[in-house]
């Protein structure tokens, strides 16, 4: 299993980020329970969908700046399709 070695503050930025979108899920499961207004959980919702899309964005610019350049500096081939298989995945 392939592994990123990701440094201690960036590490923190990162689980930061993610507390972050779990206390808006937290959040969204209140108003739920207290039969919230649709469209205030809606916009909740969509700015959850904006904190993932951030976070995973930040993500995958770190994994082509460190594990793809480094795959490609040891001549792994393989990073090429596994970054064009992200981008589908994210794409979709």
């Amino acid at each position: 299993m392939k592994k990123t070695y990701r440094t201690e503050e960036e590490k923190k930025k990162d689980l930061s980020r993610l507390n972050r979108i779990i206390g808006q899920l937290e959040g969204i499961k209140r108003m739920i329970n207290n039969d919230a207004y649709c469209n205030d959980v809606l916009i909740q919702l969509s700015a959850v969908s904006n904190s993932v899309k951030s976070l995973s964005n930040h993500i995958l610019e770190n994994h082509l700046y460190t594990c793809i350049t480094d795959g490609l500096q040891k001549g792994d081939e393989e990073v090429i399709e596994e970054i064009i298989s992200l981008f589908k995945k994210f794409n979709k």
